[in-house]
């Protein structure tokens, strides 16, 4: 048996072979029909703009640590694969790839060519994407795949649509959007970023008409004075009292203004009075609707003056503005500028500054919709985990405005809604109409937009499963157990699924939402491509194993917390699989056939065996509560100190006097212990490293079983052992005790000694008399003497108590005196040389004040150190020479 496992641990042997296998045997697969229990998790569908980064091996290795825990637990499970088609995302790196490949525009293509090289992207990049998903071991169902523009998908889209228009919640106004004058597209407030940058508050003087006075209006963005059409004030200012109702002049263009009362203005901030735009200002345009005010568009699509900026046509935004403070230094119309911190917002895409601008768009209206999806989290119908984030969803819906669902792309769901041209009738329809419904006209034009890509991700956890039909899949694992996803696109996508599944469902999306920070680098920087900080996961893979990867990224982590991405941890996750892979040789070299049943050696069982099988039964307990509380990380903790602390470093090496001693039946005992918790250890750590742990177990197991679907391990009353625990844990302390002095001492692994013990009670002197063997197997005890009373033990003797029992070992024992004290003070005089140099370097005048303060206080510490190494072997020698 022990040459079916490979001599050396080497994941790149056998992942892809293991994954093969699964993928083979259909385990995977959810089945609609199964009386199992249901357990179902949506994967967040990756974007096909490129290739997997560690953030995605973290999120999705959470999902696959739940999906299969809860499979080994006798659950029908269902991981719903897919990927986004990521509209503006994709659009940007097609237009790229356009650009440098056949040096061509969108607009030469035209939009079916343009497409066409979308699709054929999507097939190019997202085939490498779901490759990836499998090296790093996805358990997802992948006969289920699906792509947000596929067929079904588009059907989904299009119902919802529909339905929200013909309710009334879908409408086009002319209303503030951000606008990207990168992007050239229309952004959702939720793709915005918004960041503090220094800034300036510009005072402007605006004349009142038909007099000498004037009213000072403070603006971070003079460009947009262009398009002011009224100023307002508060009606309670003193200050602006009597202005109210009369007319201020707009400096350079000349245009009237009517000065308004409105509560919206903040009298504390600038100078209490404001310069409205409603074009430009989604606050101004809400003052503006509730004052009929004019609504003056002064910038195009790229962000220029246009015609209505007058001399300014033309200009970029920022030259407009360099242009309209030195006109108005000129016209003495400044009065001041200072300097000012301001939130700006950026497109989160490509990071341009985003431009408020009026526009006609379509917009989904919210205020009916945010309730119920407030609702089910205020009630605990839906739990965030960590609590503290349903605060960040909540706020989100409490001030959330109509959304704007139309962006001026190719790439997307195109809106299912026709033009007549003739009589200007707007028709949504799932189907492109002959003719117009109200003129009868055949001159029909589809909108040339699509619609958000968090439109179509809002209905993935329903869409996916075959809605609008009433499908076996619906009803079997709808609605989802649980959400994993990071914190920062929980009003991106979770508040849009929580309302959608409530709307066309009447149930929540997901029961639970399991938050997850960003993985950042060793120093706590975010990654990204500018600081050259990132970690490729498949690099990770082809180096240390997936197992390994995946270890790294759970070990340490909790709900709702950053990580920091050490390199060097990496490292030991593979040599903990490593040091489950030679215990499992050490298994198999020792293993007989056939493996005893419990029947055949219950009566040779011994005190560690008991032991490890009752540390693995409150392990399982453990865990299991664990994982039930989303605490993987802990979990994960738990199964390593198991594996490598007590079944590794202690029971293997009590097996051992069994292993190589006389007695069969006790050697049989022991085998069959080995295997039985190492069968468990596969189990319970499978969900965290599956490939090494199904290649073991397909190692050591003669059926043609898979630990993937093996029976999670259960905490059981009969396994429970608590007087094996205390014994052997009495057993274990000494033992690191009696280690710890050897190692203090210097004294040779070889050189054995004696220990006579001194305690009252008789229970644990019978303890340490029953396990003499390990005594002397683990911590070189030559004999054992009891002695009744401590003061016949030699003076010289070295002592410690654990649980109330003394322990002496005879100095003499230990080492040769004679030789230590050579040894000693050859150390004594190599440290007192080092002290002194460090010393003469620190009463340098001219090291310390040319060498770096860091230098300088190195070496402080190097004296230091060296100071107590000296004064511990001063100390020993004087206790040496006292002795002998």
């Amino acid at each position: 048996m022990s040459e079916k496992l490979a001599k050396t641990y080497d994941p790149k042997a056998f992942e892809e072979k293991i994954y093969q296998h699964w993928m083979d045997k259909d385990f995977f697969k959810a089945d609609p029909n199964s009386k199992k229990p249901p357990y179902s998790i949506v994967l967040p569908p990756p974007n096909i703009t490129g290739q997997l980064h560690i953030g995605h091996a973290l999120d999705h290795t959470l999902q696959d640590i739940l999906i299969r825990w809860k499979r080994m637990q006798g659950y029908e499970t269902l991981w719903q694969p897919g990927t986004d088609h990521a509209s503006i995302s994709t659009e940007v790196k097609v237009v790229e790839k356009l650009k440098n490949e056949e040096g061509l525009t969108k607009k030469d293509v035209g939009r079916e060519g343009f497409l066409d090289r979308a699709w054929s992207w999507r097939d190019e990049y997202g085939r490498k994407i779901v490759s990836q998903m499998k090296k790093l071991g996805n358990s997802c169902d992948w006969s289920r795949e699906r792509f947000t523009m596929d067929e079904g998908l588009n059907d989904a889209v299009t119902e919802v649509f529909i339905r929200l228009y013909e309710k009334g919640l879908i409408y086009k106004g002319n209303r503030i959007i951000n606008w990207c004058p990168s992007c050239r597209t229309s952004l959702s407030d939720a793709e915005v970023d918004h960041h503090d940058k220094k800034g300036s508050f510009w005072h402007v003087k605006y004349p009142i008409k038909d007099s000498e006075e004037f009213v000072v209006i403070a603006t971070t963005r003079p460009e947009t004075m262009l398009g002011d059409t009224a100023v307002a004030v508060h009606p309670e200012d003193k200050r602006y009292q009597h202005l109210i109702g009369k007319v201020a002049i707009l400096p350079l263009l000349n245009r009237e203004l009517p000065i308004i009362a409105d509560d919206y203005v903040d009298q504390t901030m600038g100078t209490g009075a404001l310069k409205i735009t409603p074009s430009h200002d989604p606050n101004d345009f809400e003052i503006g609707m509730r004052h009929d005010l004019d609504q003056i568009l002064v910038l195009d699509e790229e962000a220029r003056v246009n015609e209505r900026g007058e001399q300014y046509q033309g200009l970029d935004r920022y030259e407009a503005r360099k242009a309209i403070v030195t006109d108005l230094q000129n016209s003495n119309f400044l009065k001041e500028i200072k300097e000012h911190e301001h939130s700006v917002g950026q497109c989160s895409r490509c990071s341009t500054v985003v431009e408020p601008i009026t526009s006609e768009q379509w917009f989904v209206k919210m205020e009916s919709l945010a309730k119920p999806a407030m609702d089910v989290v205020n009630n605990g119908d839906i739990q965030f985990v960590p609590d503290r984030f349903s605060k960040t969803y909540l706020n989100w819906l409490e001030n959330i405005r109509d959304w704007c669902i139309s962006r001026q792309l190719w790439w997307g769901h195109r809106i299912p809604a026709y033009y007549c041209r003739e009589c200007d009738e707007i028709i949504v329809s799932k189907e492109a109409p002959k003719h117009c419904a109200k003129c009868g006209s055949t001159d029909m034009v589809q909108d040339e937009d699509v619609l958000d890509t968090w439109f179509s991700s809002a209905l993935w956890p329903f869409s996916t499963l075959g809605w609008p039909e009433d499908t076996k899949e619906l009803k079997k694992f709808y609605p989802t157990d649980v959400l994993v996803t990071g914190y920062d696109i929980i009003f991106f996508w979770v508040v849009r699924m929580a309302f959608s599944g409530l709307e066309f469902m009447n149930k929540i999306p997901f029961k639970h939402v399991l938050v997850h920070g960003l993985v950042r680098d060793a120093e706590g920087r975010k990654m990204s491509k500018s600081l050259g900080n990132g970690i490729d996961p498949l690099e990770a893979i082809d180096e240390f194993g997936a197992d390994a990867l995946r270890f790294t990224l759970i070990t340490g982590n909790t709900p709702g917390n950053d990580m920091r991405f050490h390199l060097e941890r990496l490292e030991s996750s593979r040599n903990f699989a490593n040091k489950l892979w030679n215990a499992t040789r050490f298994v198999l070299m020792n293993n007989e056939d056939p493996i005893a049943n419990y029947e055949d050696i219950k009566n040779h069982l011994n005190t560690t065996d008991y032991w490890i099988m009752s540390r693995f039964n409150q392990v399982a307990k453990d865990v299991t509560m664990n994982m039930e509380r989303f605490e993987l990380g802990i979990a994960l903790q738990k199964i390593y100190d198991f594996v490598w602390n007590e079944y590794c470093d202690w029971y293997i090496e009590f097996s051992k006097s069994r292993l190589y001693g006389e007695n069969p039946e006790e050697k049989r005992a022991a085998l069959y212990t080995l295997n039985h918790a190492l069968e468990n250890i596969l189990k319970i750590l499978h969900p965290f490293m599956p490939f090494i742990t199904e290649e073991i177990w397909q190692n050591i197991k003669e059926d043609d079983s898979s630990v993937i679907v093996a029976s999670w391990p259960e905490n059981k009353e009969e396994y429970h052992f608590p007087k094996e625990e205390r014994e052997v844990a009495l057993i274990m302390e000494i033992i690191k005790t009696l280690r710890n002095i050897r190692s203090d001492m210097n004294v040779l692994p070889s050189r054995k000694a004696k220990l006579i013990i001194h305690t009252t009670d008789k229970r644990k002197k019978e303890i340490l008399k029953k396990h003499l063997t390990y005594l002397k197997s683990l911590a070189g005890v030559s004999e054992m003497k009891t002695v009744e009373d401590a003061t016949l033990v030699p003076e010289d003797a070295v002592s410690a108590v654990v649980e109330e029992v003394d322990l002496f070992i005879p100095l003499e024992d230990l080492l040769d005196i004679e030789k230590e004290l050579i040894r000693l003070e050859e150390e004594k005089k190599k440290l007192q040389g080092e002290v002194k140099r460090a010393e003469g370097k620190l009463q340098n005048k001219g090291f310390i004040s040319k060498a770096p303060e860091s230098l300088v206080r190195e070496e402080e510490s190097k004296a230091d150190k060296y100071r107590k190494m000296l004064k511990t072997i001063e100390e020993r020698l004087s206790q040496l020479k006292n002795r002998s």
